[in-house]
């Protein structure tokens, strides 16, 4: 059976500034396409047999920027609902709500079309994402691609250990690289983490 390969998407102005960005469809920036272009060799080395993006724009733009132009639209990859954190950063938070961490705290209540999510509530859309992946690599010789974004691809990490969905606030992930999900004596193991050009692999 093949890995999973996760790739957070490039720069947006919200991520370059720290605003939660869950359903708001911000674009890359220059620095974020090219973040996604660098990633194409990378891509490129693997022998692809699936593919799946989330529908916003900034993962879209970034799957076709690293060369995957028939991957599958999947909703469950969206990122997490902030709810009435939407747009606003974790400093601006702190200060009505001092030491606020997201994967323990949770987010404010938003309106009724973006109500917010628990970590638990992303956590079963990731376990529905990472069926889907199983189907793929047994159908398949090659490896999968997930291309989505920061929170909710930790939280898939986490998942895919088998630990709880606020284990993903142990996964640092930075715009624009790649991250690799393997297997080490039948167990789930993290083969590969941030990778970009220039880094260690």
């Amino acid at each position: 059976m093949g890995d999973v390969f996760l790739v957070r998407h490039g720069e947006t102005e919200w991520s370059r500034s720290g605003r939660h960005t869950g359903w708001t469809d911000v674009p890359l920036t220059g620095r974020g396409r090219e973040e996604a272009r660098r990633l194409a060799p990378l891509v490129r080395s693997q022998r692809i047999g699936a593919a799946f993006v989330s529908p916003l724009r900034r993962a879209r733009e970034t799957a076709e920027l690293i060369g995957i132009r028939d991957a599958r639209v999947e909703a469950d990859l969206r990122e997490w609902d902030y709810g009435g954190y939407e747009g606003i950063t974790t400093a601006e938070i702190q200060r009505t709500r001092p030491g606020w961490f997201l994967f323990d705290d949770g987010v404010a209540p938003g309106p009724p079309e973006h109500p917010g999510e628990t970590v638990e509530q992303v956590g079963e859309r990731a376990d529905r994402v990472l069926a889907e992946v199983d189907a793929a690599l047994a159908g398949t010789q090659g490896e999968v691609v997930l291309v989505a974004h920061g929170h909710f691809l930790r939280v898939l990490t986490a998942r895919r250990l088998g630990l709880p969905p606020s284990a993903g606030a142990h996964f640092q992930l930075a715009t624009g690289t790649l991250c690799r999900l393997g297997t080490e004596h039948g167990r789930p193991v993290i083969a590969g983490w941030n990778i970009s050009p220039g880094s260690p692999q």
